[in-house]
């Protein structure tokens, strides 16, 4: 598999300096959120500085034991609480070939279930859970099969909460707002299906919110970023592609935001992920005008990160890096990332290296 994406070149362009405490999270640390369910993943954190702490909101994903003869698979209800499905293994309507998701009666279902989980640390390695109640989980119908990758964007006193919302109807993009990270404000849906990935800056410009987001089709077009622009942060327009996947390049399938925008000198540097036909996901970057974040100045030609590293090759599903939180001191990037869709991991890098290898 490794020598799909040309192994030995693509390590070479690896600028990350790797926590040597990862994996920081596994899936045995967090306990279940309710009985007959276990934690099968830990993935993609937020993060944010709050109180003096370097935070992760972390999406635990938890599926059902398995029983010989059956298969079994957890969903919201409309009362928000976890339902499972049971449905035969011989059930001719059961199409059930890939980790992540099934198709039952020509209907799409995800096998596990996701939430959002609050976790701080005092130096930035070592997480644990405050004692208060710290989970957050999809409400109504249009969160019915979970919430997942959140992104934290920070604009004045206000941390913006931009998720993906799973549900029978599709995968949009979902809204929350906090202040204290004790109370919070369901703004719904912002961005309809099929869409994900979004990233908020955290600076006005012109006046004018903006993000990054994801939509996608499965007839026509692709998965590619797009830019948008916002009077009030809750209606989105003004809608325009930005990045495109690059045939026989590491993201030749898909590609999708990181965590918000970096402002540099040089413009808005963004760390995004990329897929190629056999779902290996590695993280490059790419670079918009200060001003005006719909013109691209430079891009990565090759990754910046690749997975390497045993917990980044075997897990849930292996050969994956993939992240949407960062925390930004000068030229010191420090990534959150998940780790084989599995784990949560830490790494170093340097912006101003990452910027030297743009063109």
């Amino acid at each position: 598999m490794l020598q799909s994406i040309n192994e030995l070149e693509q390590r070479k362009t690896d600028l990350a300096k790797r926590f040597p405490e990862n994996p920081l999270l596994l899936p045995k640390d967090l306990k279940p959120s309710a009985d007959g369910l276990q934690v099968i993943s830990l993935l993609n954190p937020g993060v944010f500085r709050f109180k003096e702490q370097t935070w992760l909101l972390v999406r635990v994903a938890e599926g059902v034991s398995q029983k010989e003869g059956a298969l079994f698979f957890p969903t919201l209800n409309a009362t928000g609480n976890t339902e499972i499905i049971e449905v035969p293994l011989n059930d001719p309507d059961l199409i059930a070939t890939d980790a992540r998701v099934i198709n039952y009666k020509g209907l799409d279902y995800l096998t596990t279930i996701s939430h959002l989980r609050l976790l701080s640390s005092d130096d930035g390695i070592h997480f644990s859970e405050p004692q208060s109640d710290t989970a957050i989980f999809g409400q109504g119908y249009l969160e019915r099969f979970g919430i997942e990758d959140c992104r934290v964007s920070q604009i004045d006193d206000i941390y913006y909460l931009t998720y993906t919302a799973v549900s029978d109807n599709g995968v949009g993009v979902g809204l929350q707002t906090t202040t204290d990270w004790q109370h919070f404000e369901h703004r719904g849906m912002i961005l309809a299906p099929h869409n994900k990935d979004c990233a908020v800056f955290e600076e006005k410009i012109a006046g004018k919110y903006y993000c990054l987001h994801r939509p996608s089709s499965k007839e026509i077009g692709g998965n590619y970023i797009w830019l948008a622009e916002s009077p009030d942060g809750l209606h989105w327009g003004n809608h325009q592609c930005l990045i495109k996947t690059r045939p026989g390049l590491w993201d030749s399938a898909r590609v999708g935001a990181g965590a918000s925008p970096i402002r540099t000198e040089k413009g808005w540097l963004e760390i995004y992920h990329g897929a190629n036909a056999e779902h290996q996901y590695c993280l490059g970057a790419f670079l918009m005008d200060i001003n005006d974040p719909s013109k691209i100045i430079a891009r990565t030609t090759d990754p910046i990160m690749v997975p390497t590293e045993a917990y980044e090759l075997s897990g849930f599903f292996g050969y994956v890096v993939f992240t949407n939180g960062h925390l930004v001191e000068g030229d010191l990037l420090t990534i959150y990332y998940g780790a084989a869709d599995e784990f949560v991991c830490g790494a170093h890098f340097s912006i101003n290296e990452i910027l030297s290898k743009l063109s």
